[in-house]
């Protein structure tokens, strides 16, 4: 049961009895650490992380706009929600895709709401779907 975990990151205020906290289990972390925001936390204890970079492409010399999104375990005494952006760490496997947890909660993201808004209106119905629709089930068959 150590506060410290490593990193110098403040310990949160709030306790918890998750075994797989950093600060009141016996999760250890290691590795790499990230900043992202938070953009679904509908799982239990668990969080989808992501957050923006740039990729390299030698052929135009030029970058891409990228984005990665991790599965992070969000422990009781963090209790990361939608919108927050947050630190996560490495650690051990905690499950097949979780290979992060929650570290600090960093506050609210500004402008998630309109970011999320943007997306879900720049998504484009397929045209293949469409026709698919209009046919009736007799047209489809031959005779």
């Amino acid at each position: 049961m150590s506060e410290n975990t490593g990193i110098g990151v403040t310990p949160p205020k709030k306790k918890c009895n998750d075994a797989n906290c950093p600060f009141h289990g016996q999760l250890k972390c290691h590795g790499r650490v990230f900043e992202g925001t938070v953009i679904s936390a509908r799982m239990t204890r668990t969080v989808n992380v992501e957050w923006d970079r740039k990729h390299y492409l030698p052929k135009y010399e030029g970058y891409e706009k990228r984005r990665t999104r991790i599965k992070a375990h969000n422990p009781e005494c963090l209790d990361a929600r939608e919108g927050d952006h947050v630190r996560i760490s490495e650690c051990r496997p905690l499950s097949k895709t979780k290979h992060f947890v929650v570290i600090e909660n960093l506050g609210k993201e500004r402008g998630f709401e309109e970011k999320l808004e943007a997306r879900e209106e720049a998504k484009v119905k397929s045209p293949k779907k469409e026709l698919k629709e209009e046919e009736s089930p007799d047209e489809g068959k031959r005779k």
